[in-house]
């Protein structure tokens, strides 16, 4: 499938699984090789980056099997290998595998990672924290190589909130000797995820979900069963679908407790929201209040979700004004929304000023990275007539089957 095709002005009704976590699972599979053991992920998302990250670990001589409800991880014949030039490029996760394999072999060589071209998103933080734990880093002919005879426990503070570097320490830190203590570490409940499935295989990690996290490392590690949370970027994505298309509509399995700023933007746009034993239940309103907010590390409202607002507001009940933050490409999207009618200005390159207008006018879209794509999906959700979004090589590394969930809300959505 490379186009989608959506036949808009219809209102989403009815109920939707949300699928396991995209960003839980791929540094939770990078940890795995850290066991020398079995591990059996349930709710494991079947997305593009999954199986991306499977193909690396393949190449390390790890055996992965999809079940009917989750995956099962072999690392017990674990060896160091070359990892293939394509898809490390692709996936900017694969530099979670920096400390997993440093940990476990002590050496890797591997190409510069790729990903979504939403903004600069350099790699020094990763290096300069894992050479403060003994690690030797030096760059050749577009690799990067790095070894460390022995991992060793430290105290590193990070300047700047990161997911992706307070992963990789402690990735780092569970086989290191001694203690590290990570002070500024990222608080996104993917972090608290990597160190549940860690603590379950045998670690000791206390602060997960503060900006202080102490990993007790040299622990012995074995395998685990443990099931993925549920994806609250993907049950933002349809929470805001349904308030574009004023429908109604059931998120199975969402993480609410995981979604406080999300809910609050979406009550603040008109939405009514009930959370029950079964997820959250949202009835959008007829048209979106406007919005003013900006992006910010979690608990704020997350970056990955201002696309799919931004979309949803060029048809708000007056002048939205969103801030990002995070990445400054976030708003690459802004002419594939102009040509359908939407009214954007773009200030500094990191705040949209949005003029609400009464509709959007179907068009032929360019998807150019994952939430962007999906955000131009949602654009034609809305809009009047037929539009076509292409780049859904893009789309599909986040969500398992978009066509199929829409469809089951009554979308007209196909996929070419």
């Amino acid at each position: 499938m490379e186009t989608i095709r959506i036949q808009g002005g219809i209102p989403l009704q009815g109920k939707v699984r949300i699928q396991g976590a995209k960003n839980a699972v791929l540094p939770i599979l990078a940890a795995c090789i850290l066991l020398d053991d079995i591990s059996y992920l349930r709710n494991c998302p079947k997305i593009a980056d999954v199986d991306a990250m499977i193909e690396l670990l393949q190449c390390l001589g790890c055996s992965l099997q999809w079940t009917s409800d989750g995956l099962t991880v072999d690392t017990g014949h674990f060896c160091c290998g070359n990892l293939p030039q394509k898809a490390v490029r692709g996936m900017r996760s694969s530099v979670f595998l920096w400390g997993a394999l440093l940990g476990r072999c002590g050496e890797f060589s591997i190409e510069y990672p790729g990903g979504c071209v939403i903004g600069n998103r350099p790699v020094d933080l990763h290096i300069k924290a894992l050479e403060q734990m003994g690690a030797k880093f030096c760059q050749e002919e577009g690799r990067l190589y790095a070894c460390a005879t022995h991992l060793t426990g430290t105290y590193i503070h990070l300047p700047i909130s990161s997911v992706g570097v307070t992963e990789n320490i402690i990735l780092a830190a569970v086989t290191a000797e001694g203690d590290t203590y990570v002070d500024g570490a990222a608080k996104e409940p993917e972090i608290v995820a990597l160190c549940d499935f860690l603590n379950c295989c045998g670690a000791r990690i206390e602060g997960a979900g503060t900006d202080w996290i102490y990993i007790s490392g040299g622990r012995k590690l074995y395998g685990t069963e443990y099931t993925i949370p549920a994806d609250r970027i993907v049950a933002g994505t349809y929470l805001f679908a349904t308030i574009g298309t004023a429908g109604k509509v059931l998120l199975e399995q969402a993480p609410v407790s995981h979604m406080e700023s999300v809910m609050q933007v979406a009550r603040n746009m008109g939405a009514s929201l009930y959370v029950t034993g079964n997820g959250l239940y949202v009835e959008g309103p007829t048209r979106p209040s406007p919005v003013k907010l900006e992006t910010a590390p979690y608990p704020g409202f997350p970056t990955d979700l201002q696309s799919i607002l931004l979309a949803v507001e060029t048809i708000g009940d007056g002048d939205s004004r969103i801030k990002e933050r995070i990445f400054e490409n976030r708003f690459r999207i802004v002419p594939q929304l102009q040509t359908m009618g939407a009214k954007i200005e773009i200030e500094n390159g990191m705040c949209a000023g949005i003029q609400g207008v009464d509709g959007l006018k179907g068009a032929y879209l360019h998807g150019e990275e994952l939430r962007g794509g999906a955000a131009l999906v949602i654009a034609g959700l809305m809009a009047d007539g037929e539009s076509r979004v292409d780049g859904v090589s893009y789309i599909n590394r986040g969500y398992e089957n978009i066509c199929r969930d829409l469809r089951e809300l009554g979308a007209r959505v196909t996929g070419e």
